[in-house]
């Protein structure tokens, strides 16, 4: 916890002195903080996670003054630059700090793309998720405005959440089979993507945004969802530290009690697919 409170507090420094770098030099409009800083979950491998917003996007030989009057070493662009956005990561007094620098207009669209266009899939969901927990370091103002809106998280959202993920491979069916075919990796593999699918569907009842990208702190997430099979979390890592065979059943479990909550809290959405698989098993052959 010590660890947790001074590496916090000292990346919260570091974002401040990053920020007015920003502010002053680029005119940038807001700039955040996100990810674990903002959180207040650091250690000493973490990194800094920053997003600075722009009416028009700053041209690279701006950013590098930038970086050089921040005094950043080793340089990185995070992927090919966009019209409207660009991503760069350097050291600042030896932590990594990943700078995203979008202008405005992008950044409302990216919002419209999950809240009004519903795409469900999208890693934009991580950001969207970000800015809710974000501290704002500039253009405060600006930055509560999105949040406000973020808060208002679309009933027909919620509903395109659960029907996108009320999904689910019955691996259980199989689990006679399984034992005899060295099928350990895809076994795995169906678990994961089981897992994803049903925090995704507790996501859509829950009202929170969710991506499967690069998802972290799993029981951070699942406290935030009151609608949720009991133990929801220490069930959902038991799976992977069982052995092949129980952790379908397992998973079976998980799968019915959330069709449960879904036929309880969103009776408009159909389940007749999805519980017709469970319990369902593969019958063996006669020659």
């Amino acid at each position: 916890m010590e660890e947790r409170v001074e590496a916090s507090g000292y990346l919260l420094a570091l974002a401040t002195y990053n920020a007015h770098v920003y502010a002053s030099q680029l005119q940038a409009r807001a700039i955040i903080v996100t990810g674990s800083a903002a959180e207040g979950v650091c250690d000493f491998y973490s990194d800094l996670d920053m997003i600075v917003y722009y009416d028009t996007l700053p041209s690279e030989e701006e950013l590098l003054q930038a970086c050089e009057y921040n005094q950043g070493q080793e340089r990185k662009l995070m992927g090919p630059r966009g019209e409207d956005e660009v991503g760069e990561t350097y050291l600042v007094r030896g932590v990594e700090c990943q700078f995203g620098h979008t202008t405005i207009k992008a950044w409302e669209r990216d919002m419209a793309t999950v809240l009004e266009q519903l795409d469900v899939t999208s890693p934009l969901q991580k950001a969207l998720s970000g800015m809710l927990d974000a501290l704002p370091l500039h253009g405060e103002q600006l930055v509560r405005d999105w949040q406000a809106r973020l808060a208002l998280y679309p009933t027909s959202l919620a509903e395109a959440m659960v029907r996108h993920y009320l999904s689910f491979f019955p691996l259980w069916g199989l689990q006679e089979r399984l034992a005899s075919r060295d099928a350990t990796i895809w076994t795995y593999q169906i678990l994961v993507e089981t897992a994803q699918s049903l925090l995704g569907v507790l996501a859509g009842l829950n009202r929170r945004y969710y991506s499967s990208f690069q998802f972290k702190r799993t029981r951070r997430f699942v406290a935030q969802l009151p609608i949720a099979p009991v133990q929801f979390a220490d069930r959902l890592e038991a799976i992977f530290h069982s052995q092949p065979l129980t952790s379908v059943l397992q998973v079976e479990a998980l799968v019915q009690e959330t069709v449960a909550l879904v036929e309880l809290h969103m009776p408009q959405i159909d389940t007749t697919r999805v519980r017709a698989r469970i319990g369902w098993r593969q019958p063996a052959w006669q020659p």
